[in-house]
């Protein structure tokens, strides 16, 4: 599949509560297999309920105008913090993470603070957030807890 990942043609749009089973599809498809490898069983509503979270802060991940993704950021422990981070199975490995990276480092970098985010054990997106710029700073039984300096 080849696709342009120019930066230029990834766009970020503010969810709508008509996203939310996109979102909550969106969540299954990317989570579900990680969730279980970590012995956790979400049932629809509880995904759509973690949809729901922080909701304000969801904005769609949008390339030459379909929605392939989302993104929460939000302000937390003095760090901007990524609270979900979500492409489409198809769509991914084809540069759209990094580019979706680069524009959330460069808004950490505007507020002179950090990038952080939490990514399960076993979830293969913490090679791309290595790749990043983003370093393990602890681990608990299920997840790492990652920062990326930018200062």
């Amino acid at each position: 599949m080849s696709m342009q990942t120019d930066k230029s043609k990834i766009h970020f749009k503010k969810a709508s509560y008509s996203d939310v089973g996109f979102l909550t599809y969106l969540r299954k498809v990317t989570m579900d297999e990680h969730l279980f490898k970590a012995g956790i069983k979400m049932s629809d509503e509880q995904h759509t309920s973690r949809v729901f979270e922080f909701f304000e802060e969801s904005f769609l991940i949008q390339v030459n105008g379909h929605t392939v993704g989302v993104i929460k950021l939000g302000i937390e422990n003095a760090a901007l913090h990524i609270r979900q981070f979500q492409i489409l199975p198809n769509y991914q490995n084809h540069g759209i993470g990094k580019s979706v990276l680069e524009v959330c480092k460069k808004k950490a970098r505007e507020k002179g603070i950090s990038l952080t985010l939490n990514v399960l054990l076993e979830n293969p997106a913490k090679d791309l957030y290595l790749k990043n710029g983003f370093e393990i700073e602890t681990t608990d039984k299920l997840q790492h807890f990652m920062r990326c300096s930018l200062l």
